[in-house]
């Protein structure tokens, strides 16, 4: 399987002027963990890190720390998550007929749920890993006023990985540059253009590290996991 790994996040929320997966968690870079995760699956046979040249040189330091077995090939990103997710998808080996797509700032994301995703594309066209909704949900309106309230039981909160046909991604993003379309994932372009995506169960602990709140939740996982007092 296939894994296209977006890594282009920049600090602004972590208050740092860094690519955030740069910065530690119990004293290894954010983008090591989701890497050993990768590394840990029984699936996962090749692994595209999409991300800013300028960060090219401390991916490559930490993938020779890793002394990872997976070849890992570092793709130039776009200005947005949708161009770099585009350019990962034109930089596959000619032999990818699925691939996984996971944001690097998931990096509590375990093997288990990357494998349970590879074996699942298999059997669709695409999915999403997702969690149900815990907390009920107001649609509001632009002056602040509640306009309806969705039925928790339907609603999803979307995770990463998601996974895809590799041809029918490719022209899903062909169609939104010729559509103009501005999407946050790619689940998105398939709805749009009429594909089923299938729901994975996620993980509660698979969050995005964006803010320093969720680099301190972060730690208090991986120390929980790791057995550390």
């Amino acid at each position: 399987m296939y894994l296209l790994i977006p890594a282009a996040g920049s600090g602004r929320r972590m208050g740092s002027n860094r690519n955030k997966l740069l910065l530690e968690v119990r004293s290894r870079p954010i983008i090591a963990w989701t890497l050993l995760a990768a590394q840990a699956s029984r699936y996962i046979s090749w692994i595209g890190i999409i991300s800013q040249p300028i960060d090219w040189q401390e991916f490559q330091e930490i993938i020779a720390d890793l002394q990872l077995n997976k070849p890992v090939e570092l793709i130039k990103g776009g200005s947005t998550r949708q161009e770099s997710v585009y350019n990962g998808l034109q930089a596959l080996p000619a032999t990818a007929e699925q691939v996984l797509i996971h944001d690097g700032a998931r990096c509590l994301a375990t093997p288990n749920l990357l494998d349970r995703c590879a074996e699942a594309i298999h059997n669709c066209p695409g999915l999403i890993a997702a969690v149900p909704v815990k907390d009920t949900i107001k649609v509001v309106d632009e002056n602040g006023i509640i306009q309806s309230t969705p039925d928790r039981r339907q609603l999803w909160a979307a995770q990463t990985p998601q996974g895809f046909d590799v041809k029918l991604l490719k022209q899903c993003h062909a169609e939104g540059i010729r559509q103009a379309w501005e999407v946050t994932d790619d689940a998105a372009l398939f709805e749009k253009c009429g594909y089923q995506v299938r729901i994975v169960e996620g993980e509660e602990t698979n969050l995005k590290v964006t803010t320093p709140q969720d680099l301190a939740i972060a730690e208090f996982i991986l120390r929980t996991r790791l057995g550390e007092e």
